[in-house]
């Protein structure tokens, strides 16, 4: 006869100065969060509570005063609604041209194999890589030979050489993760090779278009250096009539504020509404089967 052993394992608890420590290490963790957090978001709190000051107090440390829109108002009178049209116009353009040509080069690079095919995708980056003073001369020559020196489409063709290394190196990321064997089937139901990219693989590829048309966009937007050197006064963009600001006689801070909260505005809103797009086509594209 044999006696039944009933054997209960109870879970220890882990001893205090184990619990002591990983409490310590969370709420530390936790802490240089919310610091670096502060750190980021402190010099944009500072441009926007500036902009809503009052002209003669615009440089006060005091938190309190009467929020106005003056600064907002005096710049929609001066020309700088205008600026802020061209920057929407140029980037808009630049982004969807880029889209639109880029794409289709990047599915083919991905499905079509041919000589120097590496070569040439290492030449297409070459564009993005160069330093943007190296092709400063020779569109600044170029424009002023072809008249279109301080235009819009001046700006679009310059930010569409750069975008389209953009578009092609991230979307052939996403066209090479994409199962080919979808598109093979499409094409015994049928198909032919820009219908079944039209309906099979771009819709696979989504959120790479969303997250390379924002990263477009943000570089169309933000760019300052070409601008500067192509405009005069009719193309002008925000980035560059936020110079206009800094006169010899004072700088206008409450200006400068506002101008920086609305060049700030578009981009902000634009990737709050696609972040999810917008993280997951930055991360998805790198992940290969």
């Amino acid at each position: 006869m044999h006696a039944e052993v009933t054997l209960s394992i109870t879970p220890s608890r882990p001893p205090f100065t184990q619990r002591f420590t990983g409490f310590v290490a969370r709420h530390a963790r936790d802490a240089v969060s919310v610091l670096i957090l502060l750190l980021v978001l402190a010099p944009f709190a500072w441009l926007i509570q500036m902009a809503f000051r009052p002209a003669a107090d615009a440089l006060e440390l005091n938190f309190q005063f009467t929020p106005t829109l003056d600064a907002f108002r005096d710049l929609w009178q001066d020309a700088f609604a205008r600026s802020f049209g061209n920057s929407l116009l140029v980037s808009t353009l630049s982004t969807a041209l880029s889209m639109l040509i880029g794409v289709p080069a990047a599915y083919a690079l991905s499905r079509w194999t041919f000589r120097q095919r590496s070569h040439v995708a290492l030449w297409i980056l070459c564009t993005r890589m160069a330093p943007p003073i190296a092709f400063t001369i020779p569109f600044f020559l170029a424009f002023r030979w072809l008249g279109m020196l301080d235009t819009v489409w001046a700006l679009v063709v310059v930010y569409l050489t750069f975008n389209l290394a953009i578009v092609i190196w991230m979307m052939q990321g996403f066209f090479d993760a994409a199962p080919t064997a979808l598109e093979e089937a499409a094409w015994l139901d049928g198909c032919g090779i820009w219908s079944a990219f039209w309906h099979v693989t771009l819709p696979l590829t989504r959120p790479g278009l969303v997250a390379t048309a924002v990263l477009c966009f943000i570089f169309s937007w933000s760019d300052f250096f070409f601008a500067l050197i192509l405009t005069r006064t009719q193309a002008v963009t925000a980035p560059v009539a936020i110079v206009n600001f800094l006169q010899y006689d004072g700088w206008e801070w409450t200006k400068i504020a506002a101008a920086g909260t609305l060049v700030m505005l578009p981009v902000l809103v634009f990737t709050a509404l696609v972040r999810k797009y917008l993280v997951h086509g930055l991360t998805a594209g790198g992940v290969k089967d």
